[in-house]
């Protein structure tokens, strides 16, 4: 089995590869790049060709006219062409001017300099075409690969600016030699033909990759990931795993403390991940029904992370809203029941698992802290699930408290000691009185932190319980996993408020997976924050929940909602490797084709 983390780490990587390509500086410093670049570019390579006083005059007035041809074609793209598309707003298409127009003056530049040494003026024609070659390649295949946009509009796109350069190229003929003839006309329908059809040919093996791998064209996917990490459009790879996912039963366990004024928490429990990333899949899902179900029943909800890994994470959020509105259609909470065990701990061999009994339902929370540990397998649930039912517990309801991160996880090792503490804390639970019940509630969600801490929509809450005078917490952050030792940090401060025990949890949500270019791709709570701020945060709320503490009855339910479709952990792992395969042949046909055209090109150029 592949741990999680190394998941996690994947997707990170993957990340990093798309956002390295569209991490871009402001509009005004592309703006000002571009007049720098084509301000100077122009004015050296014409004073080189005729270097006098005329021919400085002369550039600096081909370089401002290059400036706003590039502005006005820029705002042609992106308004027009572009107009629905998600990826190429104004400041993109800047973006990818001036790495053309780098291009572009960089071989008008060079030719200039041969020319100049040569005596030969007339090179700085030979060079601009081709500078517009290699301008109309880079164009061609960003724009195809990039754009949602139709192949007419990505065509216009493409060839709009360098065919518009010709403009400025005439003025600047007194002193380069530039001028229409008919072999110049010749050689630019001909170079268009070549440019299109070796971008095709790129684009065709690049895609092959992606249709041998997982049957879907690589560039397809491609523009699906940018979208979404330019956007947060998930729509588009959405609908990439709606294609790669299979449909299956998935479920959710809800357990209800119901107060003087009807439900006042809820602790939820899903039977699936909340992954793979960012806003893709059920990546949000704990903040999703944390919300739909405090607005539908005004009461504080927390959703701890289940036992199971990255092999069922929900396709899109189609299903997200199948399985919340199932939730709601089919909650029944048959009856309500007063007693609870207290709050029971059993540590063995660094396992650490709490349980307490409310009614006839277990509720146990499974730790390695202050060791790492990743997500959990589901044979795991189902074993203690089983020793729960031989013990005469109706049902259970166990929690991977996914709260310490701190290097390797060892799942093999950690398997064992977790059973045997689990079914040591249930059998210590069980053999306790059962008392009545008193429960209070408090959500927070901190202002300062957000998803690029690591902090998901959820925030913190925080469900306190008392049997027998014993106070215990249950402090749930929305987040993926807890820098070790932070938990031991919030668990003496709420000894410090006279709550005796407690579990800190997290919901494992993926909505902050994707966000940041770290190792992980992720910062764990308490990794990219004032731990202690934090910490003050789950002490205001620990304290609004005592003083919210009240009589309650409890009550519990499994849900099952049929044919969800879900996504596999192989599936999104088959996924992010296609980025590193497509990249391989990418380089490979980049490579080989475009020496290929460029060799062709130049010896056209010769006749011209």
């Amino acid at each position: 089995m592949v741990s999680s983390n190394s998941l996690d780490e994947y997707i990170g990587g993957t990340v990093k590869h798309y956002s390295s390509l569209f991490t871009l500086p402001s509009r005004e410093k592309i703006i000002l790049s571009l007049l720098v670049l084509c301000i100077l570019g122009g004015a050296l390579g014409i004073l080189l060709c005729r270097p006098s006083y005329s021919s400085f005059a002369l550039g600096l007035i081909f370089g401002g006219s290059v400036f706003l041809v590039v502005i006005a074609s820029d705002l042609v793209i992106s308004r027009f062409f572009m107009i629905d598309d998600p990826i190429f707003n104004f400041r993109r298409c800047s973006a990818l001017s001036l790495f053309s127009n780098l291009i572009w003056l960089g071989i008008i530049l060079l030719g200039s300099i041969i020319g100049f040494f040569l005596e030969n003026p007339g090179l700085w024609t030979k060079f601009f075409l081709l500078g517009f070659c290699a301008v109309l390649m880079v164009r061609l295949i960003v724009f195809s690969a990039t754009s949602f946009a139709n192949s007419g509009r990505v065509f216009l796109s493409s060839v709009l600016q360098p065919v518009l350069y010709m403009i400025p190229a005439f003025f600047a003929g007194p002193a380069t030699g530039f001028g229409l003839t008919v072999s110049l006309i010749l050689f630019v329908v001909l170079s268009v033909s070549v440019v299109g059809l070796t971008a095709l040919l790129f684009t065709f093996f690049v895609n092959r990759v992606g249709k041998q791998a997982v049957g879907i064209p690589s560039l397809s996917l491609f523009k699906a990931f940018m979208a979404n990490w330019t956007e947060d459009l998930n729509a588009p790879l959405e609908s990439f795993f709606e294609r790669l996912g299979s449909e299956r039963d998935v479920g959710l366990s809800l357990l209800a403390f119901k107060g003087s004024r009807g439900v006042k928490a809820m602790m939820v429990v899903p039977a699936f991940h909340p992954g793979p990333f960012k806003n893709v899949g059920s990546s949000l899902f704990p903040s999703m029904i944390q919300d739909a179900l405090e607005n539908k029943l005004q009461c504080v909800v927390s959703v701890p992370h289940g036992l199971i890994g990255h092999g069922l994470d929900l396709s899109s959020q189609v299903q997200n809203r199948r399985v919340i509105e199932s939730a709601f259609d089919s909650m029944d909470f048959p009856y309500f029941e007063s007693n609870a065990t207290p709050f029971m701990r059993v540590e063995k061999n660094g396992a650490s698992s709490s349980c307490q009994v409310f009614g006839d339902c277990a509720f146990i929370a499974l730790t390695l802290a202050p060791e790492t540990m990743e997500d959990l397998p589901e044979e795991l649930n189902s074993t203690i699930v089983s020793e729960a039912e031989k013990r005469g517990v109706s049902s259970a309801i166990i929690v991977d408290a996914h709260n310490s991160i701190d290097g390797h996880f060892n799942l093999a090792k950690a398997i064992g000691p977790l059973r045997i503490a689990a079914v040591s804390s249930l059998e210590k639970a069980v053999n306790c009185q059962r008392c009545p019940l008193e429960v209070g509630a408090s959500r927070i969600v901190p202002k300062e932190f957000g998803i690029r801490e690591g902090v998901g929509p959820g925030g913190i809450s925080v469900v306190v319980t008392k049997v027998e005078g014993q106070k215990a917490a249950y402090v749930t952050v929305d987040g993926n996993n807890m820098i070790s030792g932070l938990r031991e940090k919030i668990l003496s401060m709420l000894r410090d408020l006279g709550i005796v025990d407690g579990e800190v949890l997290t919901t494992d949500t993926h909505a902050v997976n994707g966000v940041v270019l770290t190792p992980r791709g992720y910062h764990p709570i308490g990794e990219a924050m004032d731990q202690w701020k934090l910490i003050e945060y789950v002490k205001d709320a620990a304290i609004r929940a005592l003083n919210d503490l009240e009589p309650v009855e409890v009550s519990w339910c499994m849900k099952t909602i049929s044919n969800i479709k879900v996504i596999g952990e192989q599936q999104v792992r088959a996924l992010c490797a296609l980025t590193e395969k497509a990249a391989r042949q990418a380089k490979i046909m980049a490579a080989t084709l475009f020496p290929m055209a460029g060799t062709f090109l130049t010896v056209m150029l010769v006749f011209v």
